[in-house]
């Protein structure tokens, strides 16, 4: 990550990854028969965040490209489901009512992460 964007995106991300392995380490080791399905997803958005972390830092575009759109995916899945169904989530996730506990930027940085990447594609391919 050359870029002074690129870096911040990688911190960013990094203080996702560290939060949620945290928030859902907690969940699960102290209150997983609360809630078992949304803290395991809680615990796979932490290995996201991770694994979008890494590929940012070490530049593998396609992993974290990945990465990037699996979180989307499972904010707006995660998300919908904890506004439909808020009793099976007790607890806040990282994902849970769209990223609303973290200032909804769990909804914000995969289309963050998302154009950064098509962006910086996109120059390294047609430097202007």
């Amino acid at each position: 990550m050359s870029s002074g964007f690129g870096r911040v995106l990688v911190f960013v991300y990094g203080i996702f990854a560290l939060s949620a392995t945290g928030r859902s380490s907690v969940q699960l080791t102290t209150k997983a028969s609360e809630a078992p399905f949304p803290y395991t997803l809680s615990a796979f958005a932490a290995v996201v965040y991770v694994v979008a972390t890494w590929a940012l830092a070490t530049g593998r575009r396609g992993v974290a490209t990945a990465a990037v759109g699996i979180e989307l995916a499972g904010v707006l899945l995660v998300g919908l489901t904890s506004e439909i169904w808020p009793q099976d989530y007790p607890d806040a996730t990282v994902w849970s009512d769209f990223g609303s506990g973290y200032g909804y930027v769990p909804l914000l940085l995969p289309f963050v992460g998302l154009w950064w990447l098509h962006r910086t594609r996109a120059t390294e391919h047609h430097p202007e």
